[in-house]
């Protein structure tokens, strides 16, 4: 079964064009193919990748982090109440104030002190600006280097200043060193993404990023076994133009470089929107959609490679929309957060206050306490800059 599974999974009328098989893409009269076989390095390269992280953010993100004056925040601890944590983990990390009751009845506690013991214990979860610039650091270096290799490799093609010459000879097409090494790192970028969501900084839109990561992975798999490399190389530049310069604002958005993280924002979004709302649509898209039927029929993989080009598409207008939000906010001086950040404020108190201190605050939803001022990194004064731009790539 499973023989004749992979047999249906690879029969040649699903991936090529009429009238060729996969032996037409093994190596000979001096051209060289990408095969299936080649993705399996990309695993312990994402692993490497993984550890190449793991001792840049140690030993380079981290110290250049407290050199620009950012420090590791220190959380206040709560107290173990077994019922109080099995809740948490299990149910929510908001209780509404029904279930809040509860738990003061279970636990033995007062409403005032579950109420607490959940603000504490979100605080103690919140990542610090520490882990989110040491992040953005290891992301940016990929970035601008990915940009530059892809600067590199394709500047002198052909099919770089004319995408016509994207299908002139497919599909046999030599793959060049330079596609090869360019393809095979951005995978296993990508697949280290995916290796360590479980402990990165979580979004809200977390969902969005998991689709855009594994969209990529199977766009960049497709185009390397059925020799769409020249237009993959194409779409992997195109998203890392952006990248660079969102990685680069956050990077001094946390060391509170207000006006130069304005600018590199500001600029961010006009080359997003460039790149990834009219380049990739009205020129990579149409490369992908038009042109091939020139030269063969229309076959199941030219649709499934455009429809997932269409999906990254539909990602990119998302995040699009919450940029623009963002910018008309950052103009008329309302930004007080990051469109993506999680629902509770960056900056909630670290420590609260005890059941005789209740006066001068006002309870916001669940029982939740803050101080009626101004968030301190001047979040609330004309267009000050969000405490957390956070983006993501964005292939993603």
């Amino acid at each position: 079964m499973f023989d004749t599974l992979y047999e249906w999974f690879w029969w040649d009328r699903l991936w090529l064009p009429v009238n060729l098989t996969w032996s037409d893409l093994e190596d000979g009269e001096g051209r060289v193919y990408a095969k299936a076989s080649h993705l399996y390095v990309t695993i312990p390269y994402a692993l490497t990748c993984l550890l190449i992280r793991y001792l840049f953010e140690r030993w380079i993100a981290t110290p250049l982090a407290l050199s620009a004056g950012i420090k590791q925040r220190v959380h206040l601890r709560t107290e173990h109440v077994p019922i109080l944590e099995h809740y948490y983990t299990c149910q929510s990390r908001s209780p509404a104030q029904a279930d809040i009751d509860g738990l003061s009845k279970k636990s033995s506690l007062s409403v005032r002190q579950v109420e607490r013991w959940f603000r504490r214990r979100r605080s103690q979860d919140r990542p610090g600006v520490l882990k989110k610039f040491t992040e953005a650091s290891w992301r940016f270096v990929f970035y601008l280097l990915a940009f530059l290799g892809g600067i590199a490799a394709l500047y002198d093609k052909e099919w770089f200043y004319d995408t016509r010459e994207v299908w002139t000879g497919f599909p046999r097409q030599s793959m060049l060193q330079s596609q090869y090494w360019y393809y095979i790192l951005e995978m296993s970028f990508y697949a280290s993404l995916l290796f360590s969501v479980t402990f990165d900084v979580k979004r809200k839109d977390f969902k969005e990023q998991i689709i855009h990561h594994l969209a990529t992975l199977v766009l960049l798999s497709f185009s390397w076994c059925v020799n769409y490399i020249r237009i993959g190389t194409l779409v992997m530049l195109v998203h890392d133009a952006s990248d660079v310069l969102l990685e680069s604002a956050k990077l001094f958005n946390y060391a509170k470089w207000e006006n130069t993280c304005k600018t590199l924002f500001v600029l961010f979004a006009v080359v997003f929107i460039v790149t990834r709302l009219v380049i990739f649509p009205f020129w990579l898209i149409h490369c992908t959609w038009v042109y091939p039927v020139h030269h063969y029929p229309a076959f199941f993989g030219y649709y499934f490679f455009n429809v997932m080009l269409v999906v990254l598409l539909c990602l990119h207008v998302f995040w699009a929309y919450l940029i623009l939000r963002m910018i008309k906010k950052f103009i008329f001086g309302t930004l007080t957060r990051d469109e993506r950040s999680d629902g509770e404020d960056e900056e909630e108190e670290e420590s609260f206050p005890s059941e005789d201190e209740g006066e001068g605050q006002h309870k916001l939803g669940n029982g939740r306490a803050m101080d009626e001022k101004e968030d301190k990194n001047g979040c609330f004064e004309s267009l000050s800059p969000p405490e957390n731009i956070c983006w993501s790539k964005t292939v993603c």
